[in-house]
């Protein structure tokens, strides 16, 4: 790349507050030594639910811990289970000590509301409770059966297959509702969609993780370091000049045309040999779009996905549908329709990928599993 006829691009990673449309907290005055008791009263408790039923008060100590599964950048995620009623959980444990004050942790908290009405969306992973302890916020939340960062690896690089377009159709339809679902009824962007972030069960539930609590938190650390890796995110919130008014849910759909590339043809649909963080993301702001064709590398695809990917992967902005103009797309038609029938095969093939990872050697419990967040450099 010629340095001399770059654009000055001014890398920005904007705090959930800049964006249009996500969730804001109204202003709030300096803690109180009443805020404070209150925030404290956050750290060593809380409360259980996995239904309107069965809720439960507890500590960590009601705890059993039977090892981690996965871990990344801002922590790791342990398999526990819940000694009062033996249920099994994943723990993600976010490092937040000496970064988030007491307030923040109060702020942080008021989302477990939010939280527990996502779980009347079947396309989000269930949320329990969460706490923190001594300076870590422990988020407590449904055992998922392996992220989709980790599975469709094992598919393309050990199995040397692709995954059929009824699968990727039934991926699709979840992450579109789930994240419609969160700005429609929580007001709420994601701002964080990867393969990493999408889970699947062996039951054949597809399922998003990682907004709330732990978005909240992942943004609070970010501030105070480097951001690291952002692969995934939309040329406007890199580059401001992209857009004056800071960037709204049509981030997210750039974010999940991405994700639907790489998990579709077993690549990240940029060159994966840059220079530098400069390089690569200069390349997102400057550069074409991804395109998905319908032979891809040697792989065919239908008309009306690669027209479903192309259409999230509109470079400007305000060209970029939102959700309900997503949920119409003829991709999205078809196979939700297909949803009842197809839910069995999205089960077996689940399950026949799990079961020859286990035949390797291979757990489906590694570094980056649960929306672990690891930095990429």
């Amino acid at each position: 790349m010629d340095k001399d006829n770059k654009k000055a691009l001014k890398l920005v990673f904007p705090s959930p507050n800049q964006s249009r449309t996500a969730h804001r907290s109204s202003p709030q005055a300096l803690p109180t030594s009443r805020d404070r008791v209150r925030a404290t009263a956050h750290s060593d408790s809380g409360k259980l639910q996995f239904s309107t039923s069965e809720i439960y008060d507890f500590t960590a100590d009601d705890l059993l811990d039977l090892g981690e599964i996965g871990r990344g950048g801002f922590g790791s995620v342990n398999k526990m289970i819940f000694k009062k009623n033996e249920k099994v959980m994943a723990v993600k444990r976010i490092r937040c000590s000496n970064v988030v004050d007491e307030r923040e942790q109060k702020r942080i908290m008021d989302l477990d509301v939010a939280m527990r009405s996502s779980n009347d969306c079947s396309y989000i992973v269930r949320f329990y409770g969460a706490i923190f302890k001594e300076g870590d916020c422990w988020i407590l939340m449904e055992l998922m059966s392996i992220s989709l960062d980790k599975f469709y690896k094992y598919v393309y690089e050990r199995q040397n297959q692709r995954i059929p377009e009824n699968i990727l159709g039934q991926i699709t339809v979840a992450t579109v509702h789930a994240l419609n679902y969160l700005k429609e009824k929580l007001k709420i962007i994601h701002r964080d969609v990867k393969p990493s972030n999408i889970l699947l069960h062996d039951r054949g539930d597809i399922k998003l993780c990682d907004f709330g609590i732990s978005g909240q938190l992942i943004d609070s650390i970010a501030k105070t370091k480097d951001a690291g890796c952002r692969p995934y995110m939309a040329p406007e919130r890199i580059d401001p000049e992209f857009s004056h008014k800071g960037y709204d849910v049509r981030s997210d759909v750039w974010s999940l045309g991405i994700t639907l590339m790489e998990v579709a043809t077993g690549k990240f649909p940029y060159p994966n040999k840059w220079a530098s963080v400069f390089e690569q993301l200069y390349q997102v702001v400057q550069g074409p779009a991804p395109q998905l064709t319908r032979h891809y590398n040697g792989i065919d695809f239908s008309e009306e996905f690669c027209s479903f990917v192309n259409t999230c992967l509109i470079k400007e902005e305000k060209n970029r549908p939102k959700y309900q103009t997503l949920l119409q797309h003829s991709f999205i038609q078809l196979h939700e329709k297909l949803q009842p029938y197809v839910h069995p095969e999205v089960s077996a093939y689940i399950q026949n990928v799990l079961e020859s990872m286990s035949n390797n050697g291979i757990s489906q419990f590694t570094t980056d599993v649960q929306g672990a967040n690891p930095v990429c450099w």
